[in-house]
């Protein structure tokens, strides 16, 4: 087969409509869940489709426009298939219901599985383990497609984007939300969440602070929260009570790349994604990721743009192969985070994403190539919830060997 696309959510089928209209047919969708759209089922909130289609949609509408589109080009989807292993010259396995245990041969693969939620386990919280702690993604899966509430009174932690939402969506079922409480000086969440998600409804938000001990043994009965100093160690000094029956956690996203490693994708250690170049091709070529696998995006309509670059590019290296004509590897400060793609192997115009990592006010992003700078834009504040994205010129790479990218005071 040319092409296996793995994860039908947003990423997926934008990757296939873009492989189909660069000229592929013979290609498939392997989705574990038993219908297209990802996590865009359970986000039944609007604030999706903005810049992709210039209005507001709910994400099961946003997900809706490219399964319409998937069905109408007749591109073959294998729901209920779940991708057990990748191989290096690209033999997936795979099982459903139906053909049981198979696998395929493939010229090219594009990975687009999502990302996953960090647990309570990862967080190291004092406490036994009772019932009502939940993740917010599993709570929102609760609450907007079962109908269930998980609990009345609710303290999240984690000030992400699914926990303001779901801070949000508690309220608006009859819950009480007590607070917010984040780990780091600054919300990890876009502004307009903050705004109309917390500040709307009045639900506090306590930066520098994290929960601390959780209380009960059958139910959560209550949790005690802190203050955090620079190093981020509870203040012991600051510790207050909340009672409540429920807590959210909303601590972070991770790339779901257990496929990736079995591959031997090199991946990159501050996104957890793969190692791209511009057109999404991880170190293994052939093989190409777009959307939160490669890197946590807050904005699905960025996650659909990325995904039409890989399926463009996987349907050329079907097509015609792939010839790196140049080999610029792309550096950050610290400041910035990272950069994705995180290397450049052909001279054209590229769109380069990349997050900070604290809030900054009237700063300059300078590209440097040695001790040039090659690209500079002015920004009045850059935080780490909103990704940052520049376009660099075919004329600015160059002669380059490196980009060095420095977040400077302006």
């Amino acid at each position: 087969m040319d092409l296996v696309i793995i994860g039908g959510g947003p990423a997926g089928m934008s990757a296939a409509i873009a492989a189909y209209e660069s000229g592929i047919r013979d290609m498939v969708i392997l989705e574990r869940d038993e219908s297209l759209g990802g996590i865009l089922q359970q986000c039944i909130h609007n604030g999706f489709g903005l810049h992709k289609f210039g209005e507001e949609l709910t994400g099961p509408e946003y997900a809706w426009r490219y399964e319409k589109k998937v069905r109408e080009l007749n591109i073959p989807v294998k729901l209920g298939t779940m991708v057990l292993d990748i191989t290096e010259d690209k033999v997936i396995t795979a099982t459903n219901p139906e053909d049981g245990i198979f696998t395929i041969e493939a010229k090219a693969i594009i990975l687009a599985m999502g990302c996953r939620e960090r647990s309570k386990g990862a967080l190291n919280i004092a406490g036994s383990r009772p019932a009502g702690i939940y993740s917010a993604g599993t709570a929102q899966k609760y609450v907007n497609m079962k109908g269930y509430m998980p609990g009345k009174n609710v303290v999240i932690l984690g000030s992400g984007d699914i926990g303001l939402i779901m801070a949000r969506r508690m309220t608006l079922e009859g819950a009480k939300v007590h607070a917010v409480c984040e780990l780091m000086p600054y919300s990890g969440g876009l502004a307009r969440n903050i705004e109309q998600c917390l500040n709307d409804f009045g639900i506090p938000l306590k930066l520098s602070h994290t929960v601390v001990e959780i209380h009960g043994k059958e139910r959560v009965t209550g949790v005690t929260i802190a203050k955090v100093d620079e190093n981020r160690k509870p203040i012991l000094e600051t510790k207050e009570y909340i009672p409540c029956d429920t807590l959210l956690l909303s601590v972070g996203l991770i790339p779901e790349n257990e496929l990736s490693k079995s591959a031997g994708i090199s991946l990159s250690t501050i996104t957890s994604g793969a190692d791209v170049d511009q057109d999404r091709q991880t170190s293994i070529p052939g093989i190409f990721a777009c959307g939160n696998v490669l890197h946590v995006h807050d904005l699905v309509d960025f996650v659909s743009e990325e995904a039409e670059i890989a399926g463009k590019s996987a349907a050329l290296y079907i097509q015609n192969g792939k010839e790196n004509t140049c080999s610029i590897a792309l550096e950050t400060d610290g400041k910035i985070r990272y950069t994705v793609p995180q290397r450049i192997t052909e001279n054209k115009d590229v769109k380069v994403y990349f997050r900070v990592a604290d809030v900054f006010k009237n700063v300059k992003i300078n590209v440097y190539s040695g001790e040039n700078v090659v690209f500079s834009k002015r920004k009045q504040k850059v935080a780490p919830g909103e990704m940052e994205s520049i376009l660099l010129k075919k004329e600015m790479l160059e002669g380059a060997e490196k980009l060095t990218f420095k977040l400077e005071e302006a």
